[in-house]
């Protein structure tokens, strides 16, 4: 049964069951502080609850003790509706739907919340005053009904229905397990934290500037270019190439391993340690680590592709050397799995490549392919099946592209027509529905990272043609990288259900790794779960495939031993 639920601004909620009512029958009305009470009872009815949006109300709910076991939410629903009609970026609040459906003037999303640390958060129950008001001073809980039946009509009208409803439900899923993962948080030991700051940049400064070995690094650097700049300015550093004769077009590190010049490899040394200092030193520590957990506030969907963002805290960046420092609890331990080669496995799976299906059955896709159509040179399959996937076309790729045109037309033509697709300014759709946006929507969505460099390009380029070409390339690979996402959602989802009541909790996702934290004596039982979720999303996504999506899992007490 579906029920609806809508916060009040006083701590309390609307409650409404929603099969077979109409939409004037009135709402329950619950008192500020006994929702928990309210929504444990209901859930031993397995409900599916409808609301505006999970990060308002699920987190309450969680300090509370309280779990859910499924949802609607309603935003995270309508902006993956209004991507598939073509109007991406639309507002998405209910308020927002709410005015598209009576015709009314559209009011603008509130802007995304500034990062909170954990423990800085406000004391109401929820926070309803930066929503905008509904149209026409309208009842919350009649629009958030209309909305969502409007919201099934609109899914009917789809290509795929069914696809699309397994979309919403993975969204609405991966929505649940972000404000739990927030909630039980990553165990995280300050004082191992601590150690490998001081081992990998030497001791803090005691007045808050650089650590002792970036401040050598920076002294080295000067005696280099013979003059004093400040190395993490980019600016400043390409000035000083300039005064020795290279000309660069950035500081980036591939840029910089091409140059010869005693500097370089100091300068490179010198990113890697003031990017640690910066982003997970030990002010960030103090920031986000409380009671021994990282807290962070994860973004479901924060980027185009499906992918995850973090808002504050940059969890989808912290280094593996950092990772030292995520240790279990005493008597805990983590499962940690990780999907190996997905995206070339979720192109074998959507193109329905038979000869690529085949390879991609084995443990190890690239050694497939090469026995089957290389030659047994791996090195050049994997070249070959990457390059088709992000478009590298020219170079070393060229030959073993053409290899791999021949042999699997039917995966090739794929992403070729993917991407001619995006260079003509057309949408392209994941195996699901997540549909791109348009070349002109070059940017993120609010979030502080995901960790990845594939999606959107963050500045169209403008010279003629090639603003097609890179927003080609970009099509190209969404439809495999947004499919993946939807997989990895599913067994978030699958896996979620299957820890429910154990006292495991997931506690981290990353794209296509998820990390358990659990007693040491269900390790094996967590195990045995994680390869059942894995290949439960596979028949979900893709039904009977030869292609097989193999885990790599590893049980450590501390998450940077995972391999």
């Amino acid at each position: 049964m579906d029920v609806a639920l809508v916060p009040e601004p006083d701590g309390g909620a609307r409650v409404r069951d929603l099969a077979g009512s109409p939409v004037a029958s009135p709402a329950t009305s619950v008192p500020p502080g006994a929702l928990p009470t309210v929504v444990a009872e209901r859930e031993r009815c397995d409900p599916r609850w409808v609301w505006p949006a999970t990060s308002e109300i699920y987190p309450t709910l969680l300090r509370a003790g309280v779990t859910v076991a499924r949802c609607y939410d309603m935003e995270l629903v309508e902006a993956l509706l209004l991507g598939y009609e073509g109007r991406w970026g639309e507002p998405r609040s209910l308020a927002a739907a709410w005015a598209r459906l009576r015709g009314a003037p559209v009011p603008t999303d509130p802007p995304a919340r500034a990062p909170t640390p954990p423990g800085d958060a406000q004391g109401t129950l929820f926070d309803t005053a930066s929503a905008p008001a509904l149209a026409d001073g309208a009842d919350p809980v009649t629009a958030l009904v209309e909305v969502h039946r409007e919201q099934a009509r609109r899914v009917a009208a789809v290509a795929d229905p069914r696809r699309m409803r397994l979309l919403l439900a993975a969204e609405s899923a991966g929505a649940l397990v972000a404000a739990e993962m927030a909630h039980h948080g990553l165990p995280w030991r300050v004082d191992v934290h601590d150690a490998i700051l001081r081992d990998l940049l030497g001791e803090p400064s005691p007045v808050g500037g650089p650590p002792r070995k970036l401040v050598e690094l920076n002294e080295k650097i000067n005696a280099a270019f013979g003059q004093r700049l400040h190395p993490e300015s980019p600016a400043e550093v390409l000035r000083a190439f300039s005064r020795h004769g290279i000309t660069l077009p950035s500081t980036r590190a591939w840029v910089l391993r091409r140059v010869e010049h005693p500097a370089v490899p100091l300068l490179l040394e010198f990113k890697e340690l003031y990017r640690i200092w910066t982003a997970h030193g030990w002010s960030w520590c103090q920031t986000w680590v409380r009671d021994g957990r990282f807290r962070p506030e994860y973004v479901p969907g924060g980027v185009v592709s499906g992918r995850w963002a973090t808002r504050g805290g940059g969890a989808l960046q912290i280094p593996k050397v950092v990772r030292r420092a995520v240790v279990a609890d005493p008597g805990w331990t983590f499962v940690v799995a990780d999907a190996g080669q997905l995206e070339p496995r979720i192109l074998a799976a959507v193109s329905g490549d038979a000869g690529m299906a085949r390879a991609a059955g084995a443990g190890d896709m690239y050694a497939a392919l090469a026995h089957e159509a290389f030659a047994g040179d791996r090195a050049r399959a994997k070249v070959a099946l990457l390059g088709a996937m992000y478009g590298a076309t020219g170079g070393e790729a060229a030959p073993a592209l053409a290899t791999l045109r021949r042999s699997y037309p039917v995966a090739f033509a794929y992403v070729e027509q993917a991407a001619r697709t995006g260079e003509g300014g057309g949408l392209v759709r994941s195996w699901l529905g997540r549909t791109s946006p348009p070349a002109s929507a070059a940017v993120r969505v609010p979030g502080d990272d995901d960790g990845s460099s594939g999606d959107a390009p963050d500045v169209p380029d403008t010279r003629p043609g090639q603003a097609a070409r890179a927003w080609g390339r970009f099509t190209r690979n969404f439809v495999i990288q947004a499919t993946a996402a939807e997989w990895a959602l599913s067994l978030l989802a699958t896996l979620r259900a299957a820890l429910s009541g154990t006292g495991a909790h997931l506690v981290f996702f990353q794209h296509d790794e998820v990390v358990v934290h659990c007693p040491a004596e269900q390790a094996q039982a967590v195990v045995r779960a994680v390869h059942d979720a894995g290949d439960r999303a596979r028949v979900l996504l893709f039904g009977d495939t030869p292609v097989r999506f193999p885990l790599g899992v590893s049980v450590v007490e501390c998450y940077g031993d995972a391999k």
